[in-house]
């Protein structure tokens, strides 16, 4: 209507306008069933490494970006334009304005490198951060990944009336009175484009809002995917409650009361086959590992004794498994492992320090007898911590060995038993997983998802500032994106609502839990902020000035959190502290009298005390100053001149594009020099590009050399000729590339 409106107001009879604006007031005043919202006046992009020349649309960097022009004249630094809605001719400096294209004009995209972070060398597993408008870079990843995204998970502007998104280049406040159709409108497009990424068979799309838009938003999901499941969850992220600022009573100005804010919403829009894993634990009642000896118990797995009971049990039998165990008798500690003894040796020859105990095979009798494991084994176990220093007897005045034989070694490999993390002393701490699991509720109470601790609080200690306001807890996200991805260990997960980077953060923590190689697309733009926007203006910089972008969330935030994040340190290189377990209070057992400390009571014959346990104990083992053993590279999304593109000298701008087509293998390769070969093959990032197909003899022979290839780019303007050069490369991935660049990735084409 706001379009519409503006239309009427050009129209000169009065008589005539002012009827058909009674009319327009009767229909908006209709009821509808569903959603109905304004679609605004579509987006349009600033092309800032576009060049400027005669005849080319252009916009001011600091006003609107709908506000068009057209370069009539170019004197050295000035440009002379003619504004598009006025015909008035104005002259600016070069610096001052930027081109422009519209909804529906063809732009000819290209991926920038800019930096990578690599930690982990012997690793094919990279993840990308794109610096790009969303609507962008949806268009390009339809073309690389489309049907191929397992999980697209979004955290999209919450529209609360602060200045948090903009619209064609312009903050949308409160004070907008069509704010809530244009976040409609915005999100609208996106999504449309996201369906097309989303394997239709089995994936998951979340997106996680606030009341100010959530009954808009599930309208909107319901209306655009009706073949789809949605779900919504209620999640507790702040306990403490966020205060709204209540509005003033239109009697006596009195400021109203209102509730205070603790909760936010996911919808779960599910296809296909898609569903989401039954866990251990419902989400509803929080994660604190209770006393042991419950059903959250650690301790329901038998360690055995190393000591050899039973046939074959004497030293005789086996004179390698006869062997000193040195300990530390105050730490409680094994400190080394002597040399099996030949049966000819006497044991008591073999000495030790002072304070250090040795540990002996003897048998109850008082006789020799053997270890179960030989020497080389047993160090193995106490490294993989399958091995360990048991209680001490003092009636006996020996210690006991334990270990974990094969069979639960196997359950362990089997998912019967999972591995919690391991104690202080190295060894395995180890569960019995529950055969009764049950489906998450549709509320979540999670300490660990409060989004102050482990949101707000774990970005400032990585980039040392709250320049980002209400980061997701990691453990928010984590929880959410493994449901979805739990059982796909090589899965594909976007998120073009990058923000802060919670999301690359919270694969590599699932990853990193289960062994996973799951990959992660980012995509931010670089907005300032509406404060730094004011203070960098007023310094006299513009959008594209370095000084600009480098105040810009993708280059401040969520850049550096990944690299910092992905290296377990901060901004100076610091080490980080803590771990990932995240911590909460439980009992544990103790020695002592056999009471409980908070009723005196005996509890199953055991003692217990107060104290801090991991909420995520299979995490506790994985220290952040560890960092993650992966790698991620940082790329813009860059705009080619039309005038000047082509293949042949174009080709390095086109590569890291064929590289994410291929899967983004390995470390995304650099064309060093500006002659185009002929032909490339990467056995490394499993890919090849044939450049010029009379070289195809040469091509066949370089990949019957590499079986490891999976994507294969031919370079023919002829359907006929790829068809038949692919024949050889089945089971491979195969795509044919035109000679001109703007048939292979023109996009904003309004598909």
């Amino acid at each position: 209507m706001a379009l519409l409106q503006d239309l009427i107001q050009q129209i000169d009879d009065p008589i005539l306008r002012e009827r058909i604006m009674q009319e327009t007031d009767k229909l908006v005043k209709q009821k509808k069933f569903g959603l109905v919202f304004e679609e605004h006046l579509p987006e349009c992009t600033p092309l800032y490494d576009a060049p400027i020349r005669v005849g080319c649309k252009v916009a001011l960097k600091t006003g609107y970006v709908s506000d068009i022009y057209t370069v009539l004249k170019i004197a050295g630094d000035t440009v002379l334009c003619d504004r598009r809605e006025t015909h008035e001719q104005k002259t600016f400096p070069m610096s001052d304005i930027v081109a422009v294209a519209e909804f529906g004009e063809p732009i000819y995209p290209t991926l920038k490198p800019l930096d990578f972070v690599e930690n982990a060398p012997g690793s094919d597993l990279w993840h990308t951060l794109i610096e790009a408008d969303n609507y962008h870079a949806l268009q390009l990843l339809e073309y690389l990944y489309a049907e191929k995204v397992d999980c697209i998970y979004i955290d999209p502007p919450y529209n609360t009336g602060a200045k948090d998104w903009k619209y064609n280049n312009d903050y949308v406040d409160s004070s907008d009175a069509y704010r809530h159709s244009k976040w409609l409108s915005m999100m609208e497009k996106r999504l449309k484009l996201a369906k097309k990424l989303l394997n239709p068979d089995d994936s998951v799309l979340i997106v996680t809002i606030d009341e100010k838009e959530y009954l808009h938003l599930g309208c909107l999901l319901e209306e655009m995917f009706p073949e789809a499941r949605i779900q919504m969850v209620t999640s507790i992220i702040n306990r403490k409650g966020v205060s709204r600022k209540g509005n003033r009573s239109s009697t006596d100005k009195k400021e109203i009361t209102q509730f205070s804010r603790v909760a936010e919403y996911l919808y779960f829009v599910m296809f296909g086959n898609a569903s989401i894993k039954k866990s251990e634990y419902n989400m509803l009642d929080s994660q604190n590992y209770s006393a042991v000896g419950s059903d959250d118990s650690t301790e329901q797995v038998s360690w055995l004794s190393m000591l050899r009971r039973g046939a074959a049990s004497h030293r005789a039998d086996k004179p390698k498994h006869f062997y000193p165990i040195f300990v530390d008798h105050k730490n409680a500690t094994i400190v080394g492992v002597g040399e099996p003894l030949d049966l000819s040796e006497d044991r008591m020859t073999v000495q030790s320090a002072e304070g250090i105990d040795i540990v002996w095979p003897m048998r109850t009798d008082g006789s020799e007898g053997r270890w179960q494991l030989k020497r080389d084994t047993f160090i193995t176990a106490l490294h993989e911590g399958t091995a360990r220093l048991g209680a001490y007897n003092k009636k006996q005045n020996r210690w006991a060995i334990n270990y974990l034989n094969q069979g639960i070694k196997d359950e362990i490999k089997k998912g019967a038993i999972s591995v919690v993390g391991k104690d202080e002393k190295g060894a395995l701490i180890l569960k019995r997983v529950s055969e009764k699991l049950v489906e998450p509720k549709s509320v979540w109470n999670q300490t660990s998802h409060n989004a102050s601790e482990y949101g707000t609080s774990l970005l400032s200690s990585i980039i040392g500032s709250d320049k980002f306001s209400y980061p997701k807890s990691i453990y928010a996200v984590k929880d959410t994106i493994a449901m979805c991805v739990a059982n796909k260990p090589e899965a594909l997960i976007v998120d073009f609502f990058a923000g802060s980077g919670t999301t690359l953060h919270a694969v590599n923590l699932i990853n990193a839990e289960d062994g996973g190689h799951r990959r992660c697309i980012m995509v931010t733009n670089n907005e300032v902020s509406a404060e730094d926007t004011i203070i960098l203006t007023a310094q006299g910089y513009h959008p594209g000035d370095n000084e600009w972008e480098n105040q810009g969330i993708a280059h401040y935030v969520t850049w550096p959190r990944t690299v910092c994040s992905i290296k377990g340190c901060d901004m100076n290189g610091k080490a980080l502290n803590g771990h990932y377990g995240c911590e909460t209070e439980r009992y544990i057992e103790i020695d002592g009298e056999v009471t409980s400390p908070d009723t005196g009571k005996k509890i199953r014959g055991k003692v217990y005390k107060k104290a801090k346990a991991a909420v995520y104990p299979e995490l506790a083992k994985i220290k952040i100053s560890d960092g993650f053993r992966t790698n991620a590279t940082f790329f813009k999304l860059s705009f080619l001149d039309k005038t000047s593109v082509a293949l042949g000298r174009q080709f390095k701008e086109l590569l890291p594009v064929l590289w994410m087509k291929g899967g983004a293998i390995g470390k995304c390769p650099v064309l060093e020099s500006e002659e185009l070969p002929d032909m490339l093959v990467l056995p490394k990032n499993k890919m090849a590009v044939l450049i010029d197909e009379i070289f195809y003899p040469e091509f066949e022979q370089q990949l019957a050399q590499h079986p490891e290839i999976q994507t294969v780019f031919i370079v023919t303007d002829s359907g006929t000729a790829y068809r038949e050069m692919i024949r050889a490369y089945e089971g491979k991935d195969c795509y044919q590339l035109y000679r001109d660049y703007l048939d292979n990735f023109r996009i904003n084409t309004g598909r």
